[in-house]
Order: structure tokens, then sequence, then C-alpha cells
């Protein structure tokens, strides 16, 4: 995220990397996993970045619904995958999603879940 706090768009990504890697200390032993110039597809078009929202979406939602069995005590319980099954399963694309989704939780998927998920502190 730092690299978007720059007003100028003419960055050079070596030099930006080992100078932030410094900044905050990263250990030499531990190798970046991701550089760069492989998050171009991210940035190039508005396409593949909308795309890309939905797919982190998607993961909300997953996180989310599974919240719902692990406050009803079970993944198995039958009134929780029975409210799944008529709301989100059975009607295909015949609604609304975010219609059926509110049926099915009582509420908008909650974006906290998936940070959870991830291991971020969520309050």
């Amino acid at each position: 995220m730092e690299l978007h706090t720059r007003p100028d768009g003419d960055v050079d990504p070596a030099k930006f990397e080992r100078e932030t890697l410094a900044r905050i200390g990263m250990p030499r032993e531990i190798v970046m996993r991701h550089r760069l110039p492989q998050f171009n597809h991210l940035f190039t078009s508005d396409s593949y970045s909308a795309g890309y929202y939905s797919y982190l979406w998607s993961e909300v939602m997953d996180a989310d619904a599974w919240g719902a069995f692990e406050e009803a005590g079970s993944p198995f319980d039958p009134q929780t995958a029975e409210k799944m099954r008529r709301y989100i399963l059975s009607n295909g694309n015949s609604i609304d999603r975010a219609e059926a989704y509110r049926q099915f939780r009582g509420r908008d998927p909650d974006v906290k879940a998936l940070l959870e998920k991830r291991g971020f502190p969520v309050q």
C-alpha cells in the first residue's frame, strides 16, 4: 500500500522495494514472495481488478456463511443447513444474490469474517 501513497507514478520498483523493506526492518532471511511487477495485471486495466475484487468478495461471503454454522455450534447444524439450501443453493440465480444472502444470514456479509479467517485482529 506504501506504493499508493506516492504522488508520482514514476517509481523504480527495485529501489522502492529496497528502501521500503529497509525502513520497516524486514529481515534478510525472509524472502519476498510477491514482487511489485507480479501485481502488474491488477493495475493495468479495470477488467482484472474488478474480477479480483469479486474473488475477494466471494471469500468474504464464504467466511461469513461459515460463521453461521460456527454460531450454530456445528458445521452439520440442520437448521442452518436448511436455510443455506433454501436461500442460497436451491434458487440458483433466480433472485438477487445479495437478497438471498440476507434471507440466509439475516444481514449483509461482514468483511470481519474474512479478516478473522486470515488472522487479523477483529473487534
